[in-house]
């Protein structure tokens, strides 16, 4: 692991433990040569996933993608990061147990709209307006009349 503060290859692991929610490896380290300390968060990765478009491109999955658009459907709301962080990892690991190496984006939006719906009603809403592409306030309504959400959301 290169040191982000002198840029040295070689660090040395000074403590390894899990993650709080588990689903990575905190590693503490030390530059030898700036005696630098840093932490590096490793996740497991069970398989390489590619993530077929609408347009017929092929994208490598990108973890930090799916958390952005999370991160901005759950903007200003009352949910802990521990939570959203956990939902992350469970997305992710559902797509990686799917036994597939290329998933449809469809796929990811439905996982990510069944989470948030269970996590927060508002983010549900505000995620599925861009992922179901609304146009205009009857959107929101239909969909709203037939999610049958909380009257916070209303």
């Amino acid at each position: 692991m290169r040191c982000p503060f002198c840029g040295h290859d070689e660090t040395q692991v000074k403590d390894s433990r899990p993650s709080e929610d588990g689903a990575a490896i905190r590693r503490r380290r030390l530059c030898p040569q700036c005696e630098g300390r840093f932490t590096t968060f490793e996740r497991v990765q069970l398989r390489e996933l590619t993530i077929l478009k609408r347009s017929g491109r092929r994208t490598p999955f990108d973890r930090d993608k799916l958390a952005r658009s999370i991160a901005i459907a759950m903007r200003k709301r009352p949910v802990e990061p521990d939570r959203v962080e956990r939902m992350i990892s469970t997305i992710v690991r559902q797509l990686e147990s799917m036994g597939e190496t290329e998933l449809p984006s469809s796929t990811i939006g439905e996982l990510v709209m069944k989470q948030l719906k269970q996590l927060d009603d508002v983010a549900y809403v505000r995620y599925a307006s861009v992922y179901r592409d609304f146009k205009e306030t009857e959107d929101f309504a239909r969909f709203l009349g037939e999610e049958g959400l909380s009257d916070e959301v209303r």
